[in-house]
Parts: structure tokens; C-alpha cells; sequence
């Protein structure tokens, strides 16, 4: 496997499979890892900073623009609108307006589990209705 390197960075060449590991790679691949957990880290402490400065300068929750030598940072402020679930639902029944409810079926695991416990429900009864999913996790930790 060979680097090959593009705008300063190193990137693999080669993506065949193989069936050894090298431990260069593995040895890469850590310290590239917690290179990440820096770099996140102290992203989250610049924009803490940048933060404050807009909470300052424009006020909370407000969204500003500042232009510093040559670059131009900005804040732009994203809001979103919900319901409180149980509030909401009480307010419409008190309004007679359960029209505006939605019944959302949904299986219960536990008394799925406990159905087939008791021998009420077959484990063939409900094969195709299970998903299964799986998903990939790679550490690396050094020792």
C-alpha cells in the first residue's frame, strides 16, 4: 500500500484488498485518530470563542459578520420548531380535536419477548419481520 500525496496530504494509492495488516497502517491509523480528537477539540473551542464574540458584538442569538484580514467569518443562526408531544396531545383532546391526534402503531419488544417466553409466539411466526442490521467499528488503542 503506498501513499501518494495531494494538497499537502497523504492519501492510499492503492485499495486492493489484502490479507495482512501492516502495522504501519495500524500505526497510522491511531495517530490519525487522535490527531482528529485535537483537531475536534480545539474546533470546539474556536467556535466557543467566535461565539462569545457574536453573543458580544451582535447579541445572543443573533447572527452577525465580521471581516478579519482576509478572511470573512460569519454566524448564521438555524431555529426549528416542534411540539411538546404530551402537552400537545392534551391541549387537542381538551379542544376536541382529536382528528388532529395521530395513533402511531408500534411493536412492543417486551411483550413480543415475553409471548414467545410464554410459548404464544413462534419464533417462525415472526422470522420475516425482524431486521437485522449491522455496522463496522474500527479502534485502535495503543498498548
Amino acid at each position: 500500500m503506498k501513499y501518494q500525496k495531494k494538497n499537502g496530504v497523504n492519501h492510499m494509492q492503492d485499495s486492493t484488498s489484502f490479507t495482512q495488516l501492516r502495522e504501519e497502517l495500524i500505526t497510522r491509523y491511531f495517530t490519525l485518530s487522535e490527531k482528529a480528537k485535537e483537531i475536534e477539540k480545539e474546533l470546539k473551542e474556536l467556535k466557543k470563542a467566535f461565539n462569545s464574540y457574536f453573543d458580544e458584538t451582535v447579541g445572543k442569538h443573533e447572527k452577525g459578520e465580521s471581516v478579519v484580514g482576509d478572511y470573512k467569518i460569519q454566524r448564521i443562526i438555524r431555529s426549528s420548531e416542534g411540539y411538546h408531544n404530551e402537552k400537545m396531545v392534551q391541549r387537542l383532546e381538551e379542544l376536541n380535536l382529536v382528528d388532529c391526534i395521530q395513533i402511531t402503531k408500534q411493536p412492543d419488544q417486551q411483550k413480543i419477548e415475553a409471548a414467545i417466553t410464554l410459548g404464544l409466539l413462534g419464533q417462525a411466526d415472526i422470522e420475516d419481520c425482524i431486521v437485522k442490521k449491522t455496522t463496522n467499528a474500527i479502534t485502535v488503542k495503543k498498548i
